[in-house]
């Protein structure tokens, strides 16, 4: 038995009390030090000739159907891939979250009231081929390509979200398909369906006769755990899939190297007019005549949507605060730190703030003592100011901070938590895409492509006339290029050429370790000679041929006492 309790991953011999039925799997409560706790049983009758019957201490009782045995050796197996070590965060997420005494009858029906459409046939095809990447335009949906995969029987499916799981739940029952959205469902789940469907979480949820998976948007990031271990859901069912023998399916606007490569790089798509049609249009501001320091990024075009009374606007720039960098008006130096060397950000309060080491001071040059600056990169408080004044109406800021739906307004400005809060847009503005496009990440392009599908979402199909905006410096830049025409696999081939010269993933498997405790950890790992360990600021990151290697050599490391360093297996930001 593996109790449930946090920093004991240490299994427990006990006796199964005469008329006591135990399955593996089963969440059951038992005495441990001097007090009641429950846990899973992952094992019956272990071949341990040290252990004696007479001196074990009997179970309390079953507390809950568990994760079924299958679902269990899928842990021990996540445990070395994502450098856990341990089996109980993952039994956690494959457990149900009440307790489950008996399973109701199995609901299948497998009917699909609806015939395929373009998107369905695509996705059948994929599948008959052994499963891939279906490449889907950001405003059309996966549902049918769903029903196509429950066509073949018992349908596991996961989804960023929990609302989008919900939404698309409803969809398939009126298809005529039975449907469990998991974790409330999951007794449901365990019992049979024809599709079970949820977010992340659901990629350890229970699917008896498991026929085919399908990942909805692998490439989005709420499809990775965000607190360690930082598994996957997209690789978690991948290795579940090919135990079971079932045919996975992968859909994305802008799909992933990793994710492609995962199946062997197998693609579909959709037809070119459903394509094309699922894109909005999409309009590059070319401003590479202009001077980048001395130009504002309310650009005429955008202020021409900005006056149309009847136009939503939805202006995203990833830069908190007022200013992000500032030069001094009278010496021309830009404004820095006096700790840590910086560039210093305008707060807003006036104040000059590090966002490396957190020092503010007043609003005075370091090396002429002046106290007039230029703004180089204004963040969104001040870009609103700006705005309101260009739109001649009120313009409302939203950041990641905020809660709640934003006030009622015409236009909007914030960082890419606008594109999750505005339920609909005629125009999205990226006020400096260059920021997304040359950010020090690995992953830079990729990300950059996944935002921009984010915002074509929000507007919808072509034909609702929406308009995406993308202002830059870089008007070549592969990733626009692909944009405009609406193919982002364009991207794949030079990006996983790309990454093979510098050895990144998925050509390799990378870790990030940062925290206290980092640098013993840092040093047990080169000693340990299974991995090379690198650098990145006052972080380290670890890299080994494979991801079984990178595992076992973080899970070998000894770390010292009272270690806090916490480790981002395949770090989506690096």
């Amino acid at each position: 038995m593996l109790p449930d309790v946090t920093g004991l991953d240490k299994r427990f011999d006990y006796l199964v009390p005469d008329g006591m039925a135990v399955s593996i799997g089963d969440v059951v409560r038992v005495p441990l030090h001097g007090r009641r706790v429950t846990g899973w049983v992952v094992d019956l009758d272990p071949d341990d000739e040290a252990v004696d019957p007479s001196k074990l201490q009997p179970l309390v009782a079953v507390v809950s159907a568990g994760p079924a045995p299958h679902i269990i050796e899928l842990a021990e197996w996540a445990s070395i891939r994502w450098a856990a070590g341990r089996l109980r965060p993952f039994l956690v997420t494959a457990s149900p979250s009440v307790r489950v005494r008996s399973l109701p009858a199995a609901n299948r029906s497998a009917r699909q009231l609806v015939g395929p459409g373009p998107v369905g046939r695509a996705a059948g095809d994929l599948m008959d081929s052994g499963g891939g990447t279906l490449v889907l335009p950001p405003a059309v949906s996966p549902v049918e390509a769903i029903a196509a995969a429950a066509a073949r029987g018992p349908a596991l499916v996961v989804v960023p979200s929990v609302v989008r799981a919900g939404a698309m739940a409803a969809a398939l029952r009126r298809r005529g398909l039975s449907v469990a959205v998991v974790p409330k469902q999951w007794a449901n789940a365990a019992a049979g369906v024809d599709v079970v469907i949820g977010a992340r979480a659901a990629a350890w949820a229970p699917c008896p006769g498991l026929s085919a998976v399908v990942v909805i948007d692998e490439h989005d990031e709420g499809q990775q755990e965000e607190r360690a271990p930082t598994w996957h859901a997209r690789d978690v069912l991948v290795e579940r899939a090919r135990r079971a023998g079932a045919v996975v399916l992968l859909t994305s606007p802008s799909p992933t190297v990793a994710g492609v490569d995962a199946l062997a790089g197998r693609m579909g798509h959709v037809d070119a007019a459903t394509s094309r049609s699922g894109w909005p249009i999409i309009d590059v501001i070319d401003r590479s005549d202009e001077e980048p320091w001395k130009t504002s990024l309310v650009t005429s075009a955008l202020i021409r949507h900005l006056r149309d009374a009847d136009h939503t606007v939805v202006c995203v720039l990833n830069a908190t605060g007022r200013a992000r960098i500032l030069a001094c008006r009278a010496c021309k130096s830009l404004a820095r730190c006096e700790r840590c060397d910086a560039a210093v950000s305008l707060a807003d309060d006036a104040t000059l703030v590090c966002p490396r080491c957190a020092a503010v001071r007043n609003r005075v040059c370091l090396s002429c003592g002046g106290s007039s600056f230029a703004n180089l990169r204004p963040g969104v408080t001040r870009l609103r100011e700006e705005l309101e004044a260009a739109a001649g109406r009120p313009v409302v800021a939203v950041t990641g901070r905020d809660d709640g739906p934003p006030e009622a307004s015409g236009v909007y400005v914030g960082t890419e938590a606008v594109l999750h809060r505005v339920p609909r847009a005629d125009v999205v503005a990226f006020l400096d895409i260059d920021r997304e496009l040359l950010a020090p990440r690995y992953r830079a392009s990729e990300l950059t492509m996944a935002l921009i599908a984010k915002a074509a979402r929000l507007l919808g199909p072509r034909q609702r006339g929406g308009r995406l905006l993308l202002q830059t410096f870089l008007p070549d830049h592969a990733v626009l290029r692909a944009a405009v025409l609406a193919d982002p696999a364009r991207l794949l081939d030079p990006e996983r050429e790309h990454r093979r010269l510098l050895s990144l993933p998925p050509s390799t498997a990378l870790a990030a370790v940062s925290g206290t405790g980092r640098d013993a950890l840092a040093d047990a790992l080169r000693a340990g000679g299974r991995a090379d360990v690198g650098t990145s600021g006052e972080d380290y990151l670890v890299r080994s041929p494979d991801w079984t290697t990178l595992g076992e050599a973080l899970i070998a490391a000894k770390r010292e006492s009272g270690s806090k360093a916490r480790i981002v297996v395949d770090p989506p930001r690096v």
